[in-house]
């Protein structure tokens, strides 16, 4: 439960240390550009949004046997899941919104997502490793 637990936390915190810095420093100009936007965003929707995609990825791996192969294994297992998430942002967002720069849009998001999804593989792979929590100090409990 605890892995689990942590599973879902460290989506949150990729995500939105990923976003964040992708919205409001890297690409502030590009967002700010956007006419569809809020000038305050309504952050406990985003942190409901994170919460229940970390909760639906932490559940797949955990039951999956991506959880009990190597780190790379759980990287690939957040890109797959990223992907099913960035595809629509980048892909379906500029199509039904009016983006300026459609190119800047896509580029913008897959690479936000890469990182974001990349980031989170990796917590999630040191997350399942399996250790054994009564080697305290090496020599056994």
């Amino acid at each position: 439960m605890i892995r689990f637990v942590l599973a879902i936390l460290v989506y949150i915190v990729a995500t939105f240390a990923t976003q964040a810095v992708s919205h409001f420093t890297i690409n502030a100009a590009h967002y700010a550009e956007l006419p569809h936007l809020r000038a305050e965003p309504i952050f406990s929707l985003g942190f409901l949004s994170m919460l229940i995609q970390g909760t639906a990825l932490a559940f797949l791996h955990a039951n999956s046997e991506w959880a009990r192969r190597s780190l790379l294994n759980s990287v690939l297992f957040a890109w797959i899941g990223g992907s099913l998430i960035v595809s629509y942002i980048a892909f379906a967002e500029a199509a039904k919104y009016s983006i300026p720069s459609i190119p800047a849009w896509v580029w913008v998001e897959i690479s936000a997502g890469f990182v974001q999804f990349t980031l989170y593989g990796v917590a999630l792979g040191l997350i399942r490793r399996k250790v054994d929590l009564t080697q305290v100090d090496g020599r056994g409990a």
